[in-house]
């Protein structure tokens, strides 16, 4: 069912593979005025941000690097670039290889979902999704033997997912997309809950895709919204043969 990472990239991948585009510098003029002074006469057309009227239900991803913190503290400056390249471009690759896109790049956390889940009741959009996530966890051999090849250490990820509507926005110095929304939140919150190296879905992702045959969901730690409330939080992997 799933796609095998060496398969899709061989035993060996390009040399620019893991690398970024260039950054421009940032400009160091800032302006003095103080920020009420700067919004005063701020105009609908001059909004540096905006949204689309209508939300759109979609399923959000979320993979997010484990103990980064303490690995960067024990790596110098360039290794720590490097480092964070071969994990957020690796994952960015699998991530466009399921029809996925990465909207927010946040240190060692990438944010993404799958345009194709926005039509209702459309188990592919799902699948797509689920089989994304447990490519990104059996990805990481393949992953960490790239990186002990340049003398870096091993690394773990935390994936989740959740399910839900988002407003896009988009900023109007930017081609790219973010979004905003209940499922971006909570995938996020409940990314801690996944143990290294596993999938978890949030209770309205789980409510769309339980009815999917090829693949096991049980129940996990829920999630609390305070007030005595709870989110069920489920993990997934690929039922046996």
């Amino acid at each position: 069912m799933g796609k095998n990472f060496s398969n899709l990239y061989g035993n060996s991948l390009p040399d620019n593979f893991f690398d970024y585009a260039e950054l421009s510098p940032l400009d160091a003029d800032l302006p003095e005025s103080t920020g009420s002074v700067l919004l005063d006469d701020l105009q609908p057309r001059e909004y540096s941000v905006a949204f689309d009227t209508k939300c759109k239900s979609y399923c959000i991803g979320c993979v997010d690097m484990v103990n980064s913190t303490k690995i960067s503290a024990q790596l110098g400056t360039g290794k720590i670039s490097r480092y964070y390249q071969i994990f957020l471009n690796s994952m960015s690759k699998i991530i466009g290889e399921y029809g996925g896109t990465v909207i927010k790049n946040i240190g060692d956390c990438l944010m993404y979902y799958f345009p194709s889940s926005g039509k209702y009741k459309n188990s592919f959009g799902f699948m797509s999704c689920i089989e994304c996530n447990l490519c990104l966890v059996e990805a990481r051999d393949f992953i960490c033997e790239q990186l002990r090849l340049e003398g870096l250490p091993n690394l773990d990820y935390r994936i989740s997912s959740d399910y839900g509507s988002v407003c896009i926005m988009q900023s109007t110095d930017s081609s790219s997309l973010d979004m905003i929304g209940p499922p971006v939140n909570m995938c996020s919150k409940i990314n801690r809950i996944a143990k290294p190296n596993q999938v978890v879905v949030g209770g309205d992702f789980h409510q769309m895709a339980k009815s999917l045959k090829d693949y096991s969901f049980k129940p996990t730690s829920d999630y609390s919204l305070g007030y005595k409330f709870s989110y069920p939080v489920y993990s997934v992997s690929r039922k046996k043969l």
